[in-house]
């Protein structure tokens, strides 16, 4: 902990919170950390107290589980609830089979949650109307989940999608069309698309400008990063994912296994971004054994999340003082999308572009030619025969 960074307090306090457990874990009959902090709530009402306790308990079983990878995002606290804990042995089951499948496909982690818990929301809320099992469920009760008190939709595509995808794979394990009969009552939603923001040729001169400047309120992290992703297109989890093997400097290359679509994916590693990584691993990255190139900038430092990129890139537009509007968009995606329309619009053949991005499916592309000025143009109908007055075109 100290070679971490935790302060000398802090490892006191666990030190005590350790001995206590050591002498007396048999007298008192422990067998978890759940049954220490247990005890603690016996004797003690302060959610205070309890709070901190429960933040100890989770460092000290980290530690078994996980040795002496202690950051702080790998703390969990004792007796956290959630919604699955609240559902009926049916329905855990049914969450339980979806995971456990996708897994064994190869499902990414992160859908997998995501689709779950949605599930779990929904069966939830059946629950809460006395439908703990898939053959109580109604159509009505579903119905009234999907609506608002005015009877409009309330609910997104994307939120019965993963309801749809968890009944499906139940049905190789439920027994007769119990989960068949659950989907036929889901309503049907359209999916909905936005037009997707993208960045004016201004506003990217605006952000190369904070991004390479010496002055730059930017960190030698933030500077890197928003390279990586303006030059690169990479997702934040890749980037946030990147380590000090996935570079080839020696011949100016960076070669990594996608997180999303698990393929391995190569791209030059450009002299301006190539810079970038390098002043920020030699003038400001903590000197520790971590394989992430990225780092968090507090102690203890660990990997840097990719969620935490959404706060970067928000400074990065701050700092250009670009997109200052309220719904205006900010995230790297932007970067990203930036790519893909500026290769569409110099004529760049799809497939190309796709192999550039990482894309698996080509009909990932087809959110962006939105943005395509110069070939939408190319697309407009005239309109010299409909009479206009001046003022229109003024």
């Amino acid at each position: 902990m100290k070679k971490i960074g935790y302060s000398g307090i802090y490892i006191a306090k666990i030190e005590r919170e350790i001995r206590r457990i050591i002498l007396q874990a048999e007298v008192k009959g422990w067998k978890s950390y759940t049954d220490v902090y247990l005890e603690y709530a016996k004797t003690s009402q302060s959610s205070g107290f309890l709070q901190e306790k429960r933040t100890f308990l989770g460092i000290i079983e980290n530690f078994e589980k996980f040795g002496l990878n202690l950051g702080r995002r790998r703390q969990h606290k004792i007796l956290r609830k959630t919604s699955y804990d609240a559902l009926s042995k049916e329905f855990k089951s049914l969450i339980d089979y979806y995971c456990q499948s996708e897994k064994t496909r190869g499902k990414k982690e992160s859908t997998i949650h995501i689709t779950s818990h949605n599930a779990t929301s929904f069966l939830l809320a059946l629950q809460k109307k006395g439908m703990d099992t898939l053959e109580k469920i109604t159509e009505k009760a579903v119905l009234e989940i999907f609506t608002d008190q005015n009877g409009n939709p309330n609910k997104c595509y994307s939120y019965k999608q993963s309801i749809s995808i968890v009944l499906k794979a139940g049905e190789s394990f439920l027994s007769q069309n119990i989960c068949a009969r659950v989907l036929s009552y889901l309503p049907a939603l359209r999916r909905r698309r936005k037009n997707i923001q993208y960045l004016t040729s201004k506003e990217i001169s605006q952000i190369k400008s904070v991004l390479t400047e010496k002055n730059s309120s930017l960190s030698l992290r933030d500077k890197a990063i928003g390279l990586l992703a303006l030059y690169t297109g990479l997702r934040s989890c890749d980037i946030t994912g990147l380590s000090m093997d996935d570079i080839d400097w020696l011949n100016d290359w960076i070669h990594i296994r996608q997180q999303k679509t698990d393929v391995l994916f190569e791209l030059p590693l450009s002299a301006v971004v190539g810079n970038a990584i390098y002043d920020y691993l030699i003038q400001e990255r903590p000197k520790i054994n971590q394989p992430e190139i990225f780092l968090t900038q507090n102690h203890p430092y660990a990997k840097l999340q990719s969620t935490s990129t959404t706060q970067i890139a928000e400074k990065i537009m701050s700092v250009a003082k670009i997109r200052e509007m309220p719904g205006d968009q900010k995230g790297f995606h932007l970067f990203r999308h930036h790519i893909a329309t500026a290769l569409l619009g110099n004529g760049i053949p799809q497939p190309i572009i796709s192999r550039v991005l990482g894309h698996t499916s080509p009909a990932s592309l087809n959110s962006y030619p939105s943005a395509d000025f110069p070939h939408l143009k190319e697309c407009a109908l005239s309109i010299e025969r409909f009479p206009l007055q001046k003022e229109v075109l003024n």
